[in-house]
């Protein structure tokens, strides 16, 4: 597989990364670097596809990195670099571009002729569209800056008709942005409730660790086994009663085994608070 980073015809300038391992070394330092955009800090592989995606299209690295947005998982340039590219295409004749009227009433209009062409592409968008596509009054750029983003949309879709060759299908990153987020449906989460245990084998564990408190000796096994009573009561496996029970077996036959022993063996585990 070639390594070489494919271009366009116009050669960007700044730094050329003629390999993808000169590629790679370059997005690790911009990564960890005070110049990555946000969404490009400490993400090297990013970093190399966005300027991939920036050299098919003739940016430098560095103009890449500061005009490629990912978008909605789509791969988007600023409505400013996407005119800079087409303007710096021998194929751009002019772009021309006006917003008329006031308020409700503005219109965008974006004028893009291509050379060679007998006539220009002329792209309009009204209020009335924006609307349409309920961005009017969306929060954000549409409220605070309504007169730019209608003269984005228009540029968007005039400089995608006339160019499609120097923008190779990327949208302006304004646009992207107003589509909506995919909404992926989470998984419902199942809490599934402990299934208390047959009477009966309650019963017979209940009796089985009666039992077992009653033939142990070691004071710290015990103390393991009040413990594990905790876990059994959690899990239904004993009633609050049994475990009551069971615990109050485990302290007498700590004291008995206590005050046989002595006092020394009993300060080393007297903390353990047997009782309930």
């Amino acid at each position: 597989m070639s390594t070489e980073i494919s271009t366009n015809t116009t050669q960007p300038k700044g730094l050329a990364l003629a390999t993808m391992a000169d590629a790679m070394k370059f997005g690790e330092m911009v990564a960890n670097s005070d110049f990555a955009p946000k969404d490009f800090r400490g993400k090297p592989a990013s970093c190399v596809l966005a300027i991939q995606a920036g050299a098919e299209i003739g940016l430098s690295p560095m103009q890449a990195l500061q005009s490629i947005a990912v978008v909605n998982g789509r791969p988007s340039i600023f409505g400013d670099a996407a005119l800079a590219v087409v303007k710096a295409s021998p194929v751009c004749e002019y772009v021309t571009e006006a917003v008329d009227g006031d308020g409700e009433q503005m219109v965008a209009t974006c004028t893009a002729k291509r050379r060679g062409y007998p006539t220009p592409t002329v792209v309009k968008f009204t209020v009335a569209d924006a609307k349409k596509a309920g961005l009017w009054g969306k929060s954000g750029p549409w409220t605070q800056y309504p007169k730019r983003m209608l003269q984005m949309r228009a540029r968007g879709f005039a400089l995608r008709d006339a160019f499609p060759d120097c923008l190779r299908g990327i949208i302006t990153a304004e646009e992207a942005q107003d589509y909506p987020t995919p909404v992926v449906a989470a998984e419902p989460v199942v809490v599934r409730q402990a299934t208390p245990q047959p009477a009966e084998e309650r019963a017979d564990a209940f009796e089985v660790a009666k039992a077992a408190i009653e033939a142990e000796s070691d004071i710290k096994k015990l103390d393991a086994m009040r413990r594990k009573i905790d876990v059994r009561l959690k899990d239904k496996t004993f009633t609050s009663f049994q475990a009551d029970e069971l615990c109050d077996q485990i302290h007498a036959r700590v004291e008995f085994l206590e005050a046989e022993r002595g006092p020394i063996e009993a300060v080393s585990v007297n903390g353990h608070g047997y009782g309930r």
